[in-house]
């Protein structure tokens, strides 16, 4: 993404108008209320340009299912530039000393603890999951003996094979285009990298921000109640559906807010919203056998364990001191 700035360039800069502060509250010049009604109306914003083209420019519908999501695709681009602009304009901040992008937390520094530190922690809540997709990966090597076909080079060429090629056939694909790169990019930057910093410098504390981020995130989903309800044809279902899953998004954008505040890098809730749409939702229980129960109980008490220590703000911040208002991992160590 050409908006990733190495910190050592200074190319384009920003500094906060009041004085920093390095106990997560001081220094705000916004309201809680101008907080929440943008945060608002970016959240409706990010959902309503999605259906402006055939609603308010009056284009043709689209004539496959590609030109549908690749208009999306641009509307969602379009969403999140608007917003990161409309918050450079809201948040107390100006021209001058410290890098205006780090203020969404978009960096180059610290990069591989951005990525090996969240993904690690996040698959822990996969445990269970991933002892089961083991377990069927054993289950085929054990058919392929039973049936004459023992390891050999052979063998080890046609599973490289089919990997590489479904690995192109994912690339071609574009459903997984919008599930793996441009929901998670434009729904971090919205409502994590530009929700959050206007909900900390409104005055709102930490955990405050952590569980009131996710409902502008949820409330975004519930465009889906009308697609689930046109293409079940039941509302009933519909509901049960939508509310499901807005159940799963305020508890995965409370764990992406957290992941923001906590290391101030945009690329830690990222790659776990990259990780967790790739996987689905967790297998918590399995038929198959007991192992999958245990090893989700395992991953969540190791979560759990580690949650606070593979967050520590100094991992991701050569200094945890001097922050402004949107940085408020200072006083979160």
């Amino acid at each position: 993404m050409y908006l990733l700035i190495n910190p050592s360039e200074n190319p384009m800069e920003a500094a906060f108008t009041g004085d920093a502060v390095s106990d997560g509250g001081g220094g705000s010049e916004m309201s809680k209320s101008l907080a929440v009604i943008t945060c608002t109306a970016l959240a409706i914003f990010y959902v309503a340009i999605l259906y402006s083209p055939t609603l308010i420019l009056r284009l043709q519908p689209p004539d496959s299912f590609q030109s549908y999501m690749i208009r999306r695709f641009i509307c969602a681009a379009i969403s999140s530039v608007f917003s990161l602009i409309a918050c450079s304009l809201i948040l107390p901040i100006q021209w001058g000393k410290s890098h205006l992008f780090s203020v969404y937390g978009i960096r180059l520094d610290h990069m591989w603890q951005a990525v090996v530190f969240p993904l690690t922690l996040t698959s822990l809540m996969y445990a269970g999951t991933l002892i089961l997709k083991l377990l069927l990966l054993l289950d085929s090597g054990q058919e392929d003996r039973e049936n004459g076909r023992s390891l050999s080079l052979d063998s080890i060429k046609n599973v490289v094979y089919e990997f590489i090629e479904s690995t192109f056939s994912l690339a071609s694909d574009i459903s997984a285009w919008r599930n793996y790169l441009v929901a998670p990019l434009t729904e971090e930057l919205v409502f994590r990298a530009c929700m959050i910093p206007l909900l900390l410098c409104g005055g709102f504390s930490t955990y405050t921000v952590v569980f009131l981020c996710p409902i502008f995130f949820s409330l975004a989903h519930l465009n889906h109640l009308l697609e689930y309800a046109q293409r079940s044809g039941s509302w009933p279902k519909a509901f049960a559906v939508v509310g499901f899953q807005l159940g799963y998004t305020v508890i995965f954008g409370s764990y992406a807010s957290f992941l923001f505040v906590r290391t101030g890098h945009l690329t830690a809730p990222l790659v776990a919203h990259i990780f967790c749409n790739y996987m689905g939702i967790p297998i918590i229980i399995s038929r198959r056998t007991g192992m999958v129960t245990v090893a989700s109980v395992a991953g969540l008490l190791g979560f759990l364990w580690l949650l606070f220590p593979l967050t520590t703000p100094h991992l991701y911040n050569a200094r945890t001191d001097n922050c402004m208002c949107w940085h408020r991992y200072c006083s979160w160590s």
